[in-house]
Formats: structure tokens, C-alpha cells, sequence
């Protein structure tokens, strides 16, 4: 089972987001179980929850994890593909998100744009390089920062940026032979507290009158999806 895998296509999508077969995904990434087994736990009968799985078979979110015999009948032990999903934007592909539409580094809709898309690519990558039965070479950074000020959140900003654009500058060379693009991306946002709703942060040309939602250096090249490779 994956930790995590990437549903591309918009009747997965579609059918991982009804009710009763996400409840059925949970149960089953907890551990492999019948129809019988599951029909007890999500309140429908055995034919019903059957009729789930099959569906949820079809699309690629649960596979066969064996068989065996009860009695005189023969039942199928499912389990999930994955232990969580994510629906990337090519499921909605007519109107995903789309970061190269307008620019704007203290906009949290931007930034939710460079998310989806970043959902959207290494998704993709990941499907290719599976196929291709390769790694795929990537690197990922997360951490939390307290600002003591809206002062020092500004001044840390713009050391980040600097510091990436040199790095940028030092690392990118678009002339190598047999080189490949690849994409950076920086966010900065608020953190959410999980025992309360956030008010929605505001919005603000200034960086150091408001929350800043997201800063994000010039990436490299603007990268298309590539075939993947180790």
C-alpha cells in the first residue's frame, strides 16, 4: 500500500468523493476486510457495500488482498491502494488553476494556484516514473517560524527572496547539455491553529501591514511536465 497516491482522473475523482465509498477507503486502508466485514460498519447490506467496492475496484482505489473460504461461499479480502488521496487539478482540467495568469507574491489565491499546480506536476511525475519503474529525484522543505513583528516577517521575506534568487542565479544554466528544468517553489503562510477557525487573512500590497500569505522567488524556467526519470 502507498502512503499517499494522486487521482487524476475525474470519475475517480468523482467516486472517491461520494460519502459512503470514502468510508469505505478509510476502513479499508486500516486493514483488508470483506463485504460482509464492512457492510456491519458503514450501516448497508453486504449486495450494497459489493456493489461500492466494485466500483471503487474499477477505478483503482481498491485492489484484491486475497480470498478466503466462509462456509460455502468465497468472499474477496479488498484493501485500499493507498492509505490517503489526493485529487489533483487535472481532474478539473478545463478550469484548474492556473499560476501564470497573473502574478501576485502576497496573494493567497496565488499561492493556492502554485499549490494545485504543484499537485497537478509531481502528481504526474509520480504516475510517469511508476510506469517507468524509476525514482523520481525531488526535495521538499517544511518548517514554522514565529515573527516577533510585522517588521521582522518583512525583513525575513526579503532575505528569503534574495537568498533563493542567488542560488537561482548560481545553480540555473540554461545552456547545459542534457540538463533538466526544475521548479521551486516558497510559500509562506500563516499557520493554522486546529483548535479554532482562522478569520481569513487579509490581503495586502504592503508585507509589513498585514499577514504576508505567500512569497514565492522566481522559479527556474518554467518546466512542462517531463517523462519521468530517475
Amino acid at each position: 500500500m502507498l502512503d499517499v497516491t494522486v487521482i487524476e482522473d475525474a470519475e475517480a475523482a468523482a467516486v472517491s468523493l461520494d460519502p459512503i465509498r470514502a468510508r469505505l477507503l478509510a476502513e479499508l486502508a486500516a486493514g483488508p476486510a470483506s463485504a460482509a466485514m464492512l457492510a456491519g460498519k458503514v450501516g448497508l447490506p453486504r449486495q450494497k457495500v459489493n456493489y461500492h467496492l466494485k466500483t471503487l475496484e474499477r477505478h483503482g482505489l481498491v485492489e484484491l488482498a486475497g480470498e478466503r473460504r466462509k462456509g460455502n461461499v468465497t468472499e474477496r479480502l479488498m484493501r485500499a491502494t493507498a492509505a490517503s488521496y489526493v485529487i489533483s487539478p487535472l481532474a478539473l482540467a478545463a478550469v484548474q488553476p492556473d499560476p501564470d495568469r497573473f502574478r501576485d507574491q502576497l496573494s493567497a489565491r496565488w499561492l493556492l494556484a502554485l499549490g494545485a499546480r504543484l499537485v497537478r506536476d509531481v502528481g504526474s511525475l509520480i504516475t510517469g516514473a511508476a510506469k517507468a519503474r524509476k525514482r523520481l529525484a525531488t526535495f521538499a522543505l517544511d518548517g514554522e517560524v514565529t515573527f516577533a513583528s510585522a517588521a521582522d516577517r518583512a525583513a525575513f521575506i526579503e532575505e528569503l527572496t534574495q537568498g533563493v534568487g542567488a542560488l537561482i542565479r548560481k545553480y540555473h544554466d540554461g545552456d547545459a547539455e542534457g540538463g533538466r528544468d526544475h521548479r521551486i517553489v516558497v510559500a509562506v503562510h500563516p499557520t493554522l491553529r486546529p483548535e479554532s477557525v482562522p478569520e481569513p487573512p487579509t490581503e495586502s500590497a504592503d508585507p509589513g501591514a498585514a499577514p504576508v500569505t505567500a512569497a514565492s522567488p522566481a522559479a527556474v524556467a518554467p518546466a512542462p511536465i517531463p517523462p519521468a526519470q530517475g
